[in-house]
């Protein structure tokens, strides 16, 4: 194809959307093509050359060449442009461009080969007049009138089919939300009139002539029953009632009476809702307990005036068991080199209400291979082994709340783990773990995560001599990984619009806060313990600080194919009382391939602190207490699947209080401008829908620290500034 010529160009977001469904339409991709582009090729057509080559064979290495490599040619008659354009009229038609027209141009090109070129005349686009609502019931149309306010076709915009489905949608939903059961899309209709004024369309909306009388009248909920299937389908061969819920069942009942009870959102005598159809589902499917779900709606009689359905759910039960083992082998910088494994297992439905038991176990080994390092086995050697587990419960576990029904998912989590780390020439770790974690949503864009209680311990077995070395230089690194105690409480909130029918551009915010030690301090206070004094639990003391967290992400959509994204972060930990120094897993970093690309992780701050660049382990100590970051992308796509971006990134760590071993490292309003880092770059992404691959190209603007280069652009060289990164999806 040649590129496509669109005349009379609607350049509103409406004609970005009708422009693209038209352009698929319209793409037919060749042989070779690159990255599923319709429009460019690669020199080297290997397939269809194999086709040529050995499409006689019936057998052989010819035969199997051609099997394995050969691809088809592509003919014009298989492409078929005339089909093609009628479909694109259509799509015009269909997004109000009616007088739209699309024609096409064949170029003969030499050895049989051709190209098509597309003319896509958009025309004036038809806009919505007057929207009006008739020949509805009293009662239907006080429900309709009720909801103006959410109506879909609205006077002024496009006219377009895809919003009528909409709308059509909208109101079948609203009248099934009222009891309406029968009621359904098709049964609504729309007039349209053009001829009042040119380019307008005066829109009636309308239910069909002659209604089935089930659908003119709501419906009230009767009997209540459920239908549990075996593993291998067994059909239920005995039963019990649970209230008023009946209950059919095969061998053992695996799952408790009172689960199924309190999550049959539809209630015997209330009126069918279909928004509550549709949270019975999702009540049956959170449990993780069923392979399927159904719902089967009938009459409770066949006269006239009976207005009641008889629920039946129709659930198969899931395999119990999932188990997964994942191999590995590890290449390192630093010349360790070694395999690792992985093996997980859950248990669904273990309590027989819905519960996921989780264990995993994990272990990896590496040992030197450039015998640069001196000493026993247990120190030239790295491994490490762990084990957690977690148990997953689908409702609150807290008094008063065990049997509330939640309109949106609501789940409590308690963990377990363990882990043993050797790093060769470094130190030997233990590390253990526990934690209880309520989450659960109060809207479709609003999740909350409630961390009560978090304990870990870190237990430093021994270290050395250069490891030693390095936090002897760093009393502030030695004092974040001594032995100590971290409980800690968390909250987290999530505003998310991203699932928002009908919202072009999507808001992402996330905000954290933890605190560690402060119950354990108060404790000890009330016991005469001072807020300054060296406590201890168990013999080792414990961290206490507070830490929060933010984040904010916007993406605003320039068309169909392009969209600005932003993102704000950024974050304050304090030490105090207990602790002099936040642990080090704590503390902030910045750099890398999803934070400033132009430089490599943990290569910055704090603020213009710069260390030895002799000291390889210079990385351990560019942490820090504060964090502020900025991003802007603008990401478009290029041929096929490949995107592009354009990016700017700006931030930097700093600390709140001075450390003499990292000069310049405390915050100053006088000195921020100064020492936020600035990069810029480019970068390529490759969607395969089921993943995106993404290579980032940074380029440093400004570096926070003293270089050889005076001035804002202050970095040494183009090289020096470089920064390349290699990563699966986006960055934010």
């Amino acid at each position: 194809m040649k590129k496509t010529v669109v005349v009379n160009r609607d350049i509103s977001p409406a004609g970005d959307e009708a422009l693209e469904e038209v352009g698929a339409a319209l793409k037919a991709t060749p042989n070779n093509a690159l990255l599923g582009s319709s429009s460019i090729r690669t020199p080297f057509p290997f397939g269809l050359w194999m086709y040529n080559a050995f499409q006689s064979y019936e057998k052989g290495l010819g035969h199997w060449l051609f099997n394995r490599f050969a691809t088809k040619p592509v003919l014009v008659s298989t492409v078929n442009p005339e089909v093609r354009i009628k479909v694109a009229r259509n799509l015009l038609r269909d997004y109000g461009y009616f007088n739209g027209q699309v024609s096409y141009e064949l170029i003969p090109g030499k050895k049989r080969q051709a190209k098509l070129r597309y003319t896509v005349d958009m025309q004036q686009p038809y806009l919505l007049d007057s929207v009006m609502y008739a020949s509805y019931s009293p009662k239907t149309d006080s429900l309709i009138h009720l909801r103006l306010a959410d109506k879909i076709l609205r006077k002024g915009d496009h006219f377009s089919v895809l919003k009528l489905e909409e709308e059509r949608q909208r109101l079948s939903g609203l009248l099934r939300n009222a009891g309406y059961y029968y009621f359904r899309p098709e049964l609504i209709t729309f007039l349209a009139d053009t001829t009042k004024q040119s380019g307008r369309v005066s829109l009636k909306v309308t239910p069909k002539a002659g209604l089935p009388p089930e659908a003119l009248r709501p419906w009230n909920i009767g009997n209540r029953s459920v239908w549990l299937y075996g593993y291998d389908g067994e059909v239920p061969t005995d039963s019990l009632l649970y209230k008023d819920l009946l209950i059919y069942y095969q061998g053992k009942l695996r799952v408790r009476p009172q689960v199924l009870y309190n999550r049959f959102s539809l209630q015997s005598g209330e009126k069918y809702s279909q928004h509550r159809q549709l949270k019975l589902q999702e009540n049956m499917n959170q449990l993780g307990t069923f392979r399927f779900t159904e719902l089967l709606f009938t009459p409770q009689d066949t006269t006239a005036l009976n207005n009641r359905l008889n629920v039946r759910m129709n659930a198969a039960y899931d395999l119990p068991l999932d188990g997964e083992l994942e191999f590995n082998v590890t290449t390192k910088s630093n010349g360790q080199t070694g395999p690792g494994a992985v093996f997980s297992i859950s248990r669904r439905n273990i309590f027989h209400g819905g519960e996921l038991l989780s264990l995993r176990l994990k272990g990896s080994y590496e040992w030197q291979t450039n015998g640069s390092v001196e000493g026993n086995s247990s120190v030239i050697n790295s491994y490490e082994l762990g084990a957690s587990t977690s148990l997953t419960l689908p409702r609150i576990l807290l008094p008063g709340m065990l049997n509330k029904e939640f309109t949106y998912p609501a789940t409590t989590t308690f963990s377990l783990n363990g882990d043993q780390l050797n790093r060769a020439g470094f130190f030997k770790l233990l590390s253990f773990g526990g934690s209880a974690t309520y989450n659960f949503q109060t809207s479709r864009v609003s999740r909350h995560s409630v961390t009560p209680f978090r304990l870990s311990f870190n237990v430093l077995q021994y270290t050395t001599q250069r490891f030693d070395s390095v936090t002897n230089a760093n009393p502030a690194l030695y004092l974040s990984l001594k032995n100590q105690f971290v409980p800690a409480m968390n909250y987290t909130y999530t505003y998310d619009d991203a699932g928002v029918r009908g919202k072009r551009n999507h808001l992402w915010w996330e905000s954290s806060l933890t605190s560690a030690g402060n119950v354990l301090s108060a404790v000890y206070r009330l016991f005469g313990k001072s807020f300054n004094q060296e406590k201890q639990l168990l013999g080792n003391p414990f961290a206490q600080f507070l830490k929060l967290t933010s984040e904010v992400r916007y993406t605003y959509k320039l068309s169909a194919r392009q969209s600005l994204v932003g993102r704000l972060s950024g974050g304050v930990l304090c030490a105090y009382g207990n602790s002099k120094v936040a642990p080090y897993n704590e503390q902030f970093y910045i750099g890398g391939a999803n934070s400033l690309r132009a430089f490599t992780i943990r290569s910055l701050g704090p603020g213009s602190y710069r260390p030895n660049p002799d000291n390889v382990y210079s990385y351990m100590d560019q942490t820090g207490t504060f964090k502020l970051e900025a991003n802007l992308e603008y990401r478009f796509n290029i041929l096929g699947d490949l995107n592009g971006a354009l990016f700017l990134d700006a931030g930097n760590i700093w600390l709140l209080k001075p450390d003499a071993a990292r000069p310049g490292g405390q915050l100053s309003l006088s000195r921020l401008g100064k020492e936020i880092a600035l990069g810029t770059g480019c970068g390529l992404r490759y969607d395969l829908s089921f993943l995106v691959i993404r290579l980032d190209a940074g380029i440093g603007l400004h570096a926070p620290y003293e270089t050889s280069r005076t001035g804002y652009y202050n970095i040494p060289t183009f090289k020096d500034g470089l920064g390349l990164h290699l990563a699966i999806g986006y960055p934010f």
